[in-house]
């Protein structure tokens, strides 16, 4: 029997702009909504990212956090 989908947390949460269009992009191409996508993502972050690409993307964001972040 598959698991009831209900959305029981909220929280807030601060995006950059390019991050917020591409999840609606995202979640409009899946037929989702932005919850649900988030959702989906975050379940299945294993099978849905590669590690390589994850720790390289990372360490780019992280050295670029500050000097977007003014």
């Amino acid at each position: 029997m598959p698991k009831r989908f209900r959305l029981t947390r909220r929280f807030n949460a601060a995006m950059t702009e390019d991050g917020y269009r591409r999840l609606k992009s995202f979640a409009r191409e899946a037929g989702l909504d932005e919850g649900e996508a988030l959702s989906f993502l975050f379940e299945n972050f294993n099978s849905v990212i590669n590690d390589e690409n994850l720790t390289h993307r990372l360490r780019l964001f992280n050295a670029e956090l500050e000097d977007r972040k003014r």
